[in-house]
């Protein structure tokens, strides 16, 4: 294994436990983090429902979080680890960040950016999914069962 797959592996297993905690808070399992130089600079998970906020996705709590630590609203140079193809919002609000690169765990089939035909992302945003999907869609799948 790459040094740097063996890198991502780390940083979205740290997004998987940012999903643990919004699962166990009864929000609906996303975790995101944004590595900048190798460090993590910001971690998030879902928010809405505390927050009584639909904008409050890990990603953009993510943003928010990686622009205070940098000391301005561009993200160059960073990565985002997300257990969930982002959607449509956070895949806008990611272009205005201009994010380096996006790895993602799960696709989002019903609600992924990946539907829309479009170039949502920045130009020079990298994009890869499916890393650790498989853990991530375990996740998501227990909390909805538990939901129905």
């Amino acid at each position: 294994m790459s040094l740097s797959i063996q890198s991502d592996a780390h940083f979205m297993k740290l997004a998987l436990a940012e999903a643990q905690k919004a699962f166990e808070i009864d929000e609906v399992p996303v975790g995101a983090v944004i590595v900048s130089n190798g460090k993590v600079i910001a971690r998030a998970h879902n928010l809405t429902e505390r927050l009584n906020d639909v904008t409050a996705h890990a990603e953009m709590q993510a943003f928010t979080a990686a622009a205070e630590a940098l000391g301005g609203k561009y993200l160059l140079d960073c990565t985002l680890y997300v257990t969930l193809e982002p959607c449509v919002m956070c895949a806008g609000a990611s272009f205005w960040t201009q994010i380096s690169r996006i790895v993602y765990a799960a696709p989002d089939e019903k609600r992924g950016f990946n539907r829309i035909k479009t170039d949502l992302l920045h130009p020079k945003t990298k994009i890869e999914g499916g890393l650790m999907a498989e853990e991530s869609a375990d996740l998501l799948k227990s909390f909805f069962k538990g939901k129905r």
